[in-house]
């Protein structure tokens, strides 16, 4: 190419934000480290604690802790002391990489673009041939960081927030009703919904085996398999009637006919029914959906959500950046009147559909 033509100044901008980049990656290969041996957890409450000191608690090498946590610090990731060579967890970076339970906790997600990493060949090969990859044909790592990040999403927003923003909807799980989960993944969804509701009763379908299984394993764990039952099916075809409540989390833009999904969402529901649709967050328009969200939502419908939809077919590949306009049209060829977002995160957008 022409070099003439390039302006420096743009060009070492460039090169620094490709870096930035690069040194995320590597990162996140540290923030697995230290969530797999326990360092996080270590430091959180601690205080100052030196490399030696960290290394005795944990039982790792000294050496490589003082490494892991210059990258740490270089990063933002751990507070350094100079003038005691020691290093500390903030409060706040402990919830984001200490706390398993935290709405913010981020080293499971790091295994979605591990399994990604690991899937490479596959998307090289759709991407020449134009098939699709199903959800089941990638590493594993996709299945567990995807329901361990989601878990505690939902655990935070699920019953106290989204579930109230619909209308008359608590009020009907209180008197006990039938609840469908599609595409539930390792059930968490259903699990929690059953421990804030008794009186309700939930089933949960998904096209992934060995997703199930961990998710009647997650309802047993809980206590809650008397009320929570899971089954293999897809979204166009699984059993029941009259269901009060029909829930997508996060999965309708994987489907390879989201509109035939919804038409059997109609035909299931009960008179008085609801559908419940939590998609990733999007704007209707590309050139406003320029985030650092909505690149990693991009990138990941890229080699994984409309791989998935390919595979089943791709009679609508809506991708993980769909926007409200694009979901409620699918609602209304579905045969739904009554379409409204009920409620939005930085990460969500959560939608009521009604006959």
């Amino acid at each position: 190419m022409d070099t003439s033509v390039v302006d420096q100044t743009k060009l070492e901008t460039f090169v620094m934000r490709a870096i930035d980049d690069l040194s995320a990656g590597y990162g996140g290969v540290m923030v697995s480290l230290g969530s797999k041996l326990g360092l996080y957890k270590a430091m959180a409450g601690a205080g100052p604690i030196s490399p030696k000191e960290l290394a005795a608690e944990t039982g790792c090498a000294e050496r490589y802790l003082r490494e892991w946590l210059n990258a740490q610090a270089a990063g933002g990731y751990v507070v350094y002391h100079a003038v005691s060579n020691t290093y500390e967890l903030s409060p706040e970076q402990a919830m984001v990489l200490a706390d398993e339970d935290s709405p913010v906790y981020i080293p499971n997600a790091w295994k979605v673009p591990a399994s990604m990493w690991f899937d490479e060949e596959k998307a090289l090969e759709a991407f020449r041939t134009g098939k699709g990859v199903a959800w089941g044909d990638h590493h594993g790592r996709l299945h567990c960081g995807v329901a361990a990040f989601y878990r505690n999403a939902y655990r935070k927003s699920l019953v106290p927030e989204w579930l109230p923003a619909l209308e008359g909807v608590v009020k009907q799980l209180d008197a006990g009703i039938d609840v469908a989960d599609i595409g539930c993944g390792h059930g968490h969804s259903s699990v929690l919904m059953a421990q804030a509701f008794p009186n309700s009763r939930f089933h949960g379908f998904d096209t992934h085996s060995a997703s199930i299984e961990e998710a009647r394993r997650n309802a047993e764990d809980a206590g809650v398999a008397a009320q929570v039952g899971f089954h293999k099916a897809n979204a166009v075809d699984y059993p029941g009637k009259n269901y009060g409540l029909i829930c997508f989390f996060d999965c309708l833009h994987d489907m390879g006919n989201p509109v035939a999904a919804a038409r059997h969402a109609v035909e299931a529901l009960a008179p008085d029914g609801t559908v419940m649709l939590v998609e990733p967050y999007a704007n209707d328009r590309v050139e406003d959906n320029n985030s650092p969200v909505a690149r990693l939502y991009y990138a990941a419908s890229t080699t994984l959500c409309c791989a998935h939809s390919l595979s089943e077919g791709g009679h609508l590949v809506l991708g993980a950046q769909a926007g409200e306009a694009r979901l409620r049209e699918v609602f209304q060829k579905a045969g739904f009147r009554h379409f409204r977002r009920a409620a939005e995160t930085p990460f969500n957008l959560i939608l009521e559909a009604r006959r």
